[in-house]
């Protein structure tokens, strides 16, 4: 999606998207970004939410993996380890669902080019996973990127929801010489980021293709059910790309038993051995 702007103005030009940041967030300090705006959802306090959604965000475009992508990358928001060179970068911001509310527990898969512009295709440098909070939020801590022939600097993640498709795409920096060169780039995917000292701190939110209600609702925000099924039975078969499973179904994978702990769509490369935020072994 295109980045929201950050005007402080209060009332009706307040997007309901952005009050419920800020609600979900209400007495955070502000974070600043730009020309010294604060984020709307920072601000402490909000007016009574609309009860439907006129924000007019189109679900965050699709966009190539490109050749880089490593399954079974680590549980993890840091990627930058002990040593690691570059300039530092944080890239905070939320998923949400077409009715613009918040959805927790979305896998989200990280991997970029080191200060160098290189992928590390042997390892894990640059790469993990993680997974949006009870209020939608995530936290990235990296370094920017660095460039590499035919491309400008760029993120590359994918997003799943509970039980829902897997949606591939990248973010870019405002401002980068090679934005207009670059056939991939789209302005849609361009994060809100300002320099703090020697680092830099980014903001994007998500909107993934996910039906809502309006009103809070676990169902309609694809949140996992709460409690695993105690029975030991392979209720799930053997693991297969492209099934839906749930919190408790059990599965085996190269003859080991696992239990399903999140809800979710099997997707190449998350193999219950791989991904252990979402299976665990039994």
């Amino acid at each position: 999606m295109t980045p929201s702007s950050h005007d402080p103005v209060p009332g009706p030009q307040l997007s309901r998207k952005s009050l419920l940041k800020a609600a979900a967030l209400a007495g955070a300090a502000p974070l600043l970004l730009g020309a010294g705006t604060a984020l709307a959802r920072d601000t402490a306090g909000a007016p009574e939410l609309t009860p439907e959604c006129h924000d007019g965000d189109a679900p965050t475009i699709e966009q190539t993996e490109g050749p880089y992508f490593k399954p079974g990358s680590p549980l993890r928001t840091n990627l930058a380890v002990p040593g690691t060179r570059g300039t530092p970068l944080t890239v905070t911001g939320y998923v949400f669902g077409r009715a613009c509310r918040p959805i927790p527990g979305v896998l989200l898969d990280f991997w970029q080019a080191d200060t160098d512009g290189a992928y590390d295709n042997t390892g894990y440098t640059m790469r993990g996973h993680q997974f949006s909070d009870a209020q939608g939020a995530f936290t990235l801590t990296a370094i920017v990127p660095g460039l590499y022939p035919g491309r400008t600097r760029h993120i590359h993640v994918k997003l799943q929801a509970p039980g829902r498709p897997v949606l591939t795409t990248q973010l870019y920096f405002p401002g980068e010489p090679r934005n207009s060169t670059d056939t991939i780039f789209d302005p849609r995917l361009v994060m809100t980021v300002r320099q703090n000292g020697p680092g830099r701190e980014a903001s994007f939110d998500f909107v993934l293709d996910v039906p809502q209600s309006p009103s809070p609702s676990p169902t309609a925000t694809g949140s996992p059910t709460a409690s695993p099924s105690p029975s030991p039975t392979v209720s799930g078969g053997t693991w297969r790309v492209g099934a839906s499973y749930r919190v408790g179904d059990v599965v085996t994978y190269n003859g080991v038993a696992y239990r399903c702990v999140q809800a979710h769509t099997a997707y190449a490369g998350w193999e219950p051995p791989n991904v252990p935020a979402l299976w665990a072994r039994i």
